[in-house]
């Protein structure tokens, strides 16, 4: 019967020499070239989040000061120093957790050692992880020693919060700040690791428990051994999404093929779907986020992803659209834990993904038709008539724009910007248009060409737009818009102010009325 104890995986695979280590090549070739060089500092300080190879390097380092082949950055591993320091029982390397360590006695019996000479090393190393978890007396304890430590004592730090250092402390080490791994990285790693072991996966199985790792070789590789453990030693797609609780891919396309197409039924059977699977629905949001991304990012840079499906949602959905998308998105993201239910947050932003439009495309035209029905059947019919008449003369005045354009069918910022222009003059189909300056920054080439396109459809002739900006003696739709609100504030005021009743209680109680709490009965 075999009595041999099965080892973790993040210990099992602890790299023993630097070429072992997987990234932080920035910490690396600085700590490769003071050893060979013999160029030792007194304190190092590594920072980093978890799992990024903080006490690993620091090991490693200490391996090498006390080879006894010499202090080089290739620590031989076979001698009794090196294999002692990689079984954790070297006597010169006293590793202390601090987070349980915090009273300064603590600190100051360790300390009172320091001056004591190495018992087989070279040196004699501190190596202290989490050193912010330290109290203030500690850090006071250890500031003159960090200082000027003997000439045998290295001081090896470890945390994942440098910012509740000291600054005392912090210009006393040599800091090293090691970087989150990148997923191709680590899904190269775990690679390596199930060839070794013998173990069958799937290439977009380690992909998925990379990305979960969320930049943490150790934590990917507590996510492999259960995955492991899971599939009865094999690595699938489906263990690792069932692991994991990940959304299934081809339900968060079918939503976002649902938007496209606009069909309300399609995204409520897709949450119904995810219900029924026990799917978290704040992680499908956070999903559905990282998909606009790459559809943003592949607008950006064409070709940046080879995958069929952004391609076809690329073309479908425009760059506006899908920077506004991911803002509903985000704000729903933010907004789910508020819900009644999470279920119920997340139906709410697909549904406000599917009522918002960033501009007059087909699509929006169709979901805001029923709320001016009525209107757009009275008054549709008589400009396709009339208005290419107007437009074709040389009389056509700024109020004729403040009529057209209702009927434009622009949306958010194109709207916008319509509404603070004014119409200068209109001749030979061409319309000249100026933007009040408060709204300049917002004028693109992408917002003149729709509203080119809008008034060439609602003319039912070619028209060129060109819009310049400067002040003008006219008045935009939207001044117009404010002068009439203004006017109506004041008749309102008026009115209130002139009451028999209202005037009495202003003698009698000596009192004012607050005009801003004078609002349209509604």
């Amino acid at each position: 019967m075999s009595t041999s104890q099965h080892l973790a995986l993040a210990r099992k695979w602890r790299p023993q020499t630097f070429n072992e280590v997987v990234g932080q090549q920035h910490t690396l070739k600085a700590l490769e070239n003071a050893l060979n060089n013999n160029q030792l500092h007194h304190a190092y300080l590594f920072t980093g989040t978890r799992g990024v190879g903080k006490t690993t390097i620091a090991r490693n380092f200490a391996k090498s000061l006390n080879c006894e082949q010499g202090i080089s950055s290739t620590a031989c591993g076979t001698c009794s120093n090196c294999e002692e320091v990689a079984a954790n029982r070297f006597v010169d390397l006293i590793e202390v957790d601090a987070a349980s360590k915090t009273k300064v006695e603590d600190t100051r019996d360790l300390l009172e050692k320091v001056h004591y000479a190495p018992s087989k090393g070279r040196y004699k190393i501190y190596l202290i992880d989490e050193v912010h978890m330290l109290s203030g007396h500690s850090f006071n304890a250890l500031l003159k020693t960090l200082e000027e430590p003997p000439e045998h004592v290295k001081f090896l730090l470890a945390t994942t919060d440098p910012q509740k250092l000291p600054a005392t402390i912090l210009s006393r080490c040599l800091q090293f700040h090691l970087t989150p791994l990148s997923s191709n990285a680590i899904s190269e790693h775990l690679s390596t690791i199930l060839q070794a072991e013998s173990h069958t996966f799937e290439k977009e199985a380690l992909t998925l428990l990379a990305d979960s790792a969320k930049g943490s070789l150790r934590d990917s590789l507590s996510l492999l051994e259960q995955a492991l453990a899971y599939g009865n030693g094999h690595i699938s797609v489906d263990h690792v999404q069932a692991m994991l609780g990940l959304i299934d891919p081809s339900a968060l396309n079918d939503i976002i093929d649902a938007l496209i197409h606009q069909d309300a039924n399609a995204l409520l059977a897709s949450s119904e779907a995810l219900a029924s699977t026990g799917a978290d629905f704040e992680q499908a949001l956070a999903d559905l986020l990282e998909r606009f991304h790459t559809i943003a990012m592949e607008h950006a840079v064409p070709g940046k992803h080879s995958c069929n499906k952004i391609t076809q949602w690329t073309q479908s959905l425009s760059a506006e659209q899908t920077q506004l998308y991911y803002q509903i998105t985000l704000l729903g993201r933010r907004d789910c834990a508020l819900a009644p239910t999470a279920r119920m947050g997340f139906e709410m932003t697909l549904l406000r993904l599917l009522s918002f439009q960033p501009h007059g495309e087909h699509t929006a035209t169709q979901i805001a038709q029923p709320k001016h029905q009525p209107k757009a059947h009275q008054t549709a019919s008589p400009p396709s008539t009339t208005a290419p008449q107007a437009a074709t003369t040389s009389t056509t005045k700024n109020d004729d724009w403040s009529s057209w354009l209702p009927h434009l069918g622009l949306k958010g910022m194109t709207n916008s910007i319509a509404r603070h222009c004014t119409l200068e003059s209109f001749d030979n189909n061409v319309m000249q248009l100026t933007l009040h300056p408060s709204q300049a920054p917002l004028l693109q080439p992408k917002v003149i060409e729709r509203i080119e396109e809008a008034v060439s459809a609602y003319l039912k002739k070619p028209i060129k737009v060109n819009i310049t900006s400067e002040k003008s003696t006219l008045l935009s739709p939207q001044q117009q818009h404010d002068k009439q609100q203004q006017h109506a504030q004041d008749q309102r005021e008026q009115t209130i102010l002139k009451d028999t009743n209202v005037k009495t209680i202003m003698e009698t109680f000596d009192a004012t009325v607050k005009k801003e709490s004078i609002i349209e009965k509604t």
